[in-house]
């Protein structure tokens, strides 16, 4: 067994850093105004308007003089300036904050952000969630097509469709999701093996929002969830937050090393198992045929139930990957998320969760106090978009595309990185996981390369202990973004390598 990391099974509350991490605002250098004046003016305005309230945390002088494109002399005129109207104030240990008012209390919204019981995001999942929408920035680990590889032509038509045969959809649907859709749903999912009734799906906000669903409504506190280690469940706090532990099982070429199963899951006293068995998150790898089923009859032996992200199951790009797991259950004990966001349309913000009746009533009735319901118009057009071919004739389009790019990166890598790091070829999904033949602080890495202009997901964002992998994409980053950016990468890491 692999050692666990303390962060793996909680994750760390800390209060955000909360100005400008992401502010569009500049000052002019063409106004008459000085720029330090400009900056004084634009502080004290979002801290008198109460967007910036007492005890609220100012960015490092570096990062502010960055996101503000000025030098540190202006940047200090200022706020001597906003420190002297008795705006800020600076604090041992505690960088600069805004300071209170004369007279006012001395509690602060920090002191709500802290007791929330949803963990934030990692630091670094928060950097990139801002970054990912800086102008120029090669996005060389973002886990989506690109606005170029998405169908917004065939999307178009779809909804001048839906326009041209009734009035736009204004209520709220049942809690299971538009009964349409449930059902286009169910057809595509027997395309896979999946036998599932309209009434044991649940629609969903995205992939994302049926985590939280089932981190809220199935697990009690404090339970332990089994998931492959690295995964992409540790990058998000959808089950920390509900006091949901993980514990992680190494994989190798064939997936999630299932000798190991039994012995953790009796160890843990685990609750469920998750697993991205086709085109993993992060690895790309593919669970073997052989190893899925040998991961139903050790999970039925247990009673161990199973959550399988399908993310990925249809972004294959050499041939199909074995059936999904649900479709080799036969007792009910697995749930099986899909989504629309990785193939068609990440804004429809739109998924599914299959599985027994009684759990999807469950889960459906948590959703309707959440948020009543997905978009009425974003399900009606997914089930148009479903119904009328659009999806296969698009997923043959992207599948060609993305073979292209894979190939490109795969050149690339070839030329720049052979004595850098190892990796292997995908077959589908969006990812190469690049295994660097050193160890390296991979948050320098991650600050250097945004410093040179490169957005980077690096491996401790998947498993907190890891030193020496990074997630690349080829599906974001267009064909001259990656021609430019890695080799600039492997640049940056050969000098980071002769640092150490």
């Amino acid at each position: 067994m692999q050692p666990s990391h303390p962060a793996d099974n909680q994750a760390v509350k800390s209060s955000p850093e909360a100005l400008q991490e992401k502010e569009d605002w500049k000052p002019d250098p063409n106004s008459p105004l000085p720029l330090h004046m400009q900056i004084t003016s634009y502080f004290s305005a979002r801290i008198s308007s109460g967007a910036w309230p007492p005890g609220m945390r100012l960015a490092p002088q570096r990062k502010l003089c960055r996101q503000l494109g000025v030098n540190r002399s202006t940047l200090a005129a200022a706020l001597g300036t906003l420190a002297g109207q008795g705006l800020i104030e600076g604090r041992r240990g505690g960088g600069t904050r805004v300071a209170a008012a004369d007279g006012s209390s001395n509690a602060s919204w920090n002191d709500y952000l802290e007791e929330g019981t949803h963990y934030p995001n990692l630091p670094a999942v928060q950097a990139i969630n801002r970054l990912e929408y800086e102008p120029g920035l090669i996005r060389l680990g973002t886990g989506e097509p690109a606005p170029e590889l998405l169908p917004g032509a065939a999307m178009t038509r779809v909804l001048a469709e839906l326009a041209a045969r009734a009035l736009p959809p204004l209520s709220y649907e049942e809690p299971l999701g538009n009964a349409q859709l449930r059902t286009a749903v169910s057809r595509q999912l027997l395309k896979y093996g999946i036998q599932a009734e309209p009434d044991s799906i649940l629609i969903t906000s995205g992939a994302l929002q049926g985590l939280q669903l089932i981190a809220l409504g199935l697990l009690p506190r404090s339970s332990t969830i089994l998931l492959e280690k690295p995964s992409y469940l540790y990058s998000i706090h959808a089950f920390q937050s509900a006091g949901i532990k993980f514990s992680g099982l190494p994989m190798d070429q064939g997936g999630m090393m299932v000798s190991r199963l039994a012995a953790e899951a009796l160890r843990t006293k685990a609750a469920m198992l998750y697993t991205i068995p086709s085109f993993h998150n992060p690895t790309g790898i593919v669970m073997s045929e052989e190893r899925r089923h040998a991961l139903t009859a050790v999970s039925g032996e247990l009673g161990l139930p199973i959550l399988e992200d399908g993310a990925y199951q249809e972004l294959w790009l050499d041939t199909p990957p074995p059936k999904p797991l649900k479709a080799l259950d036969r007792e009910g004990r697995v749930l099986y998320l899909g989504t629309l966001s990785k193939a068609a349309a990440p804004g429809l913000r739109l998924g599914w969760i299959v599985g027994p009746q009684p759990v999807i009533r469950r889960l459906a009735d948590i959703k309707m106090q959440t948020d009543y319901g997905a978009s009425s118009l974003s399900q009606l057009a997914a089930a148009r978009w479903l119904e009328g071919g659009y999806h296969e004739e698009h997923l043959t389009l992207l599948r060609g595309r993305l073979r292209e790019r894979r190939s490109l990166m795969l050149q690339l890598l070839d030329a720049h990185f052979s004595g850098l790091a190892s990796w292997s070829v995908p077959a589908g999904g969006f990812y190469i996981w690049l295994s660097l033949h050193r160890p390296l602080p991979l948050r320098r890495l991650f600050e250097a390369a945004q410093q040179a202009g490169l957005l980077l997901n690096t491996g401790d964002l998947y498993d907190r202990g890891d030193s020496r992998h990074l997630r690349l994409s080829y599906s974001f980053a267009s064909p001259e973004q990656l021609y430019s950016g890695l080799p600039e990468l492997a640049e940056i890491i050969k000098q980071l390598s002769n640092d150490k």
